[in-house]
């Protein structure tokens, strides 16, 4: 394993688990303000996708090479994660919670329905291509589609009015 491949996979799995924290967190917070969960079946099925995804990455990226093209690009992606946490701030989650508050309407908002899930399904894709794992990238980017296509059906039903 090369010093690069080690430190992207470890900025992948560190980031991620701080990201759970952070959801963790925020969710708690959202239901103690009277805020309640939709879509929680589901739930499980899209940690387990995300988990098995960056296991792939780990169990078959570790002895790959780093493709700096594909870096570049997900450092750009990251800037854009940024944006996105910044500006949902303590609404961001990984779950789906429901408040009666307005919607957020700015930053990313403002130009593309859920741009976090535009996010990830560009992660998803870019991550396994940096180490090469082509067969990694179309897998779970179909995977995911799929995931997102119930998700994000079940969070406009949950947040959008009728």
């Amino acid at each position: 394993m090369t010093l690069g491949t080690f430190l992207f996979l470890a900025f992948i799995v560190v980031q991620r688990l701080g990201e759970l924290v952070i959801a963790k967190r925020n969710t708690a917070a959202l239901l103690a303000r009277g805020a309640h969960e939709v879509g929680a079946a589901h739930y499980p099925v899209m940690v387990a996708l995300h988990s098995a995804w960056v296991l792939c990455l780990l169990i078959f990226g570790y002895s790959q090479d780093i493709h700096l093209g594909w870096l570049a690009l997900y450092a750009v992606l990251q800037v854009f994660r940024v944006w996105i946490l910044g500006t949902l701030g303590r609404r961001w989650t990984t779950r789906i919670i429901v408040i009666d508050e307005p919607l957020v309407a700015k930053g990313p908002f403002r130009f593309i329905p859920h741009p976090n899930y535009t996010l990830v399904v560009f992660e998803v894709f870019v991550a396994p291509m940096i180490l090469g794992l082509v067969w990694v990238a179309f897998l779970f980017s179909a995977l995911n589609a799929a995931m997102l296509y119930h998700r994000i059906r079940v969070e406009d039903g949950a947040l959008r009015p009728n």
